[in-house]
């Protein structure tokens, strides 16, 4: 998907993988290795898997999850910094040669998966150490990595070509049709069902639990996925299979949350974090931090979403000032944060990006349970949460357990006061607005008609009214190269 591929995905080995997985090996592949040389030892199989986390850090993937899914929600403000393309999506006004809609570095990422799926079997003719089940944990995690993209990418384009093979040199770069939506889910739970079979639940040390696959990372993207696919059973079993190992814990709300969540990272929370490091730092302090930060939080975060409590200052939801946000400029401080007042250096930006955390499982089998007609299983999730963030009685609803949309709507305002700017705010409204022939499209109306600039709220609107507009387009440098695609409707 990628206008030319200069080389295949992986190199010759530069170095045993015998680090751990919070420091992804950096490959960078010349053409012809991967046939002639490579595939020959299970540690050069396991560095190529490292391959495929390490590209999950190439600039600028994890840039693109946060903006995907924040930039159309309701979390974010323009900073004095921002740029062109990300305003226009804000304003919903978005064309084909916006940069934000490319996404050659997700299918770049995706190749190298491939690339696992389709040389890892020939290991073992070479190297009689490599176990079966080894190398079935490898292929799992490829699947499991491979699923995951395609599930961002179908979530924000719609339908995407779906590309299953790896291509090794630019004679290999195919002409390939888009595939919808519902063939896109299909093949993610295709590989994680597979993926399921294979992967570990532990691989004996807590920074490769956290920053590689398991079998509980893969039951919770089975458990979003099922969501989307209106798989409310399904749903419930993916995260009760996580909340019955007791394996995971909501780390307490004290003094030490932020520290030990977000800061210090890998956490008894954290189900899958992408390992930002020294060596490689995270897109946010460019993003956030600095005196002309592209964005900062809404108006609506602070005296809305976490409300204060007027009588003692002292008492506030741990989520927010000093955890999400802070108050007193605006700023987004969960990747810059240290201790709630100190913040990190450009130097130290290496924050963690979160994927899945054990309060997403909780809060996605909430929003199942309410699907299946159990609202108050649901409220009682919702109030676990909401006592662990000590959220204030001010930003409670005073909803009944039949209120399915106001459960709904509740619901989204905890996953916005838990995950904000963890890049699922915008999914969440999408997901949920969509529900039964998009019967909640006032979820995302009324976003838009507050986020977008005055002068081009009104079009926002009509926009948002046409069901294709909450996809975005195909970049032009796509459709010019590869001429079997055909742009998304609402952008023809």
């Amino acid at each position: 998907m990628n206008k030319k591929i200069k080389y295949p995905v992986i190199l010759l080995l530069l170095m045993l993988c015998s680090t751990s997985c919070n420091k992804y090996l950096s490959l960078e592949p010349q053409d012809g290795i991967i046939r002639q040389n490579f595939w020959k030892t299970k540690e050069q199989l396991k560095a190529a898997v490292m391959g495929c986390y390490a590209a999950m850090l190439t600039d600028p993937l994890v840039e693109d999850l946060f903006l995907w899914g924040e930039l159309r929600a309701d979390m974010l403000s323009p900073g004095s910094g921002i740029r062109n393309p990300e305003l226009n999506v804000i304003n919903v006004n978005i064309t084909s040669t916006n940069t934000i809609t490319d996404w050659s570095v997700i299918y770049k990422a995706i190749n190298n998966c491939n690339t696992v799926l389709d040389f890892a079997p020939q290991v073992m003719e070479s190297d009689n150490t490599l176990t079966q089940a080894t190398l079935n944990g490898y292929m799992g995690e490829a699947l499991a990595l491979r699923g995951l993209l395609y599930f961002y990418l179908a979530r924000s384009f719609g339908d995407v070509p779906l590309k299953l093979k790896s291509t090794t040199s630019d004679d290999d770069v195919l002409q390939i049709a888009k595939s919808t939506q519902q063939e896109v889910f299909n093949q993610v739970l295709a590989d994680l069902k597979q993926a399921e079979q294979y992967v570990a639940t532990t691989y004996g040390n807590r920074n490769d639990d956290k920053g590689r696959i398991t079998r509980y990372t893969v039951n919770a993207t089975l458990a979003d996925l099922y969501l989307w696919m209106d798989r409310y059973d399904d749903c419930v079993k993916a995260c009760d299979y996580i909340i019955n190992s007791n394996q995971f814990i909501l780390i307490p709300g004290d003094n030490n949350w932020f520290t030990t969540l977000f800061f210090q990272g890998n956490s008894n929370e954290s189900l899958f974090e992408l390992q930002f490091s020294q060596n490689k730092l995270n897109p946010f302090n460019d993003m956030l931090a600095v005196a002309n930060k592209r964005f900062r939080a809404a108006l609506k975060v602070a005296p809305e979403l976490y409300t204060v409590d007027n009588i003692d200052i002292t008492n506030q939801d741990i989520r927010g000032n000093g955890a999400s946000v802070r108050f007193n400029d605006g700023s987004i401080y969960k990747y810059q944060g240290i201790s709630g007042s100190s913040t990190r250096t450009s130097a130290t930006s290496y924050a963690h990006w979160f994927v899945y955390r054990y309060a997403d499982v909780l809060l996605m089998k909430a929003e199942a349970l309410n699907q299946l007609n159990n609202g108050q299983g649901a409220l009682d999730i919702i109030q676990i949460i909401r006592e662990r963030g000590n959220a204030l009685p001010t930003s409670a609803a005073i909803v009944q357990p039949d209120d399915k949309s106001g459960i709904t709507d509740y619901l989204l305002n905890e996953r916005a006061r838990e995950f904000a700017y963890e890049g699922k705010r915008w999914y969440d409204l999408l997901r949920n607005a969509r529900r039964n022939n998009y019967e909640r499209i006032d979820l995302l109306l009324d976003i838009v008609s507050t986020t977008a600039s005055p002068e081009y709220q009104q079009a926002a609107i009509v926009k948002y009214r046409d069901k294709r507009s909450h996809y975005f387009p195909i970049f032009l440098g796509e459709l010019q190269t590869n001429k079997a695609l055909v742009q998304n409707p609402f952008y023809q």
